[in-house]
């Protein structure tokens, strides 16, 4: 089952970098339709990812599981450090490192609740 914690956790993290990124992309000349068409592309082809991983991996042994699951871990990390945080700090300033703090908080407190 998925847990409420893993669902937040996925909307609130793509939200604001798929705001970011749509607002480039209409200012750099895309279409408000082309922009659209492809997030709906890429949401179900992340479902049918998911929906694959999780037939595929679903009767792995629990050392497969953790090595796909750090590796996705180590991306997320790289994708932040080297991309996320820098722009945000940049825009946003030094509230950015109170506001991922606290983000994490939530996701903690989300987890226990759930």
């Amino acid at each position: 089952a998925v847990g409420a914690a893993y669902l937040a956790a996925v909307f609130i993290s793509n939200l604001p970098e798929s705001i970011s990124s749509t607002s480039g992309l209409t200012s750099s000349g895309w279409k408000k339709s082309r922009v659209l068409w492809m997030w709906i592309a890429i949401a179900l082809i992340s479902g049918l990812a998911s929906l694959a991983g999780y037939g595929l991996f679903q009767d792995s042994p629990p050392d497969t599981v953790a090595f796909v699951l750090a590796f996705a871990a180590g991306a997320i990390l790289t994708m932040l450090a080297e991309t996320m945080m820098p722009e945000a700090y940049e825009h946003g300033g030094k509230l950015v490192g109170v506001m991922t703090t606290l983000g994490f908080a939530v996701a903690f407190a989300i987890h226990t609740l759930d």
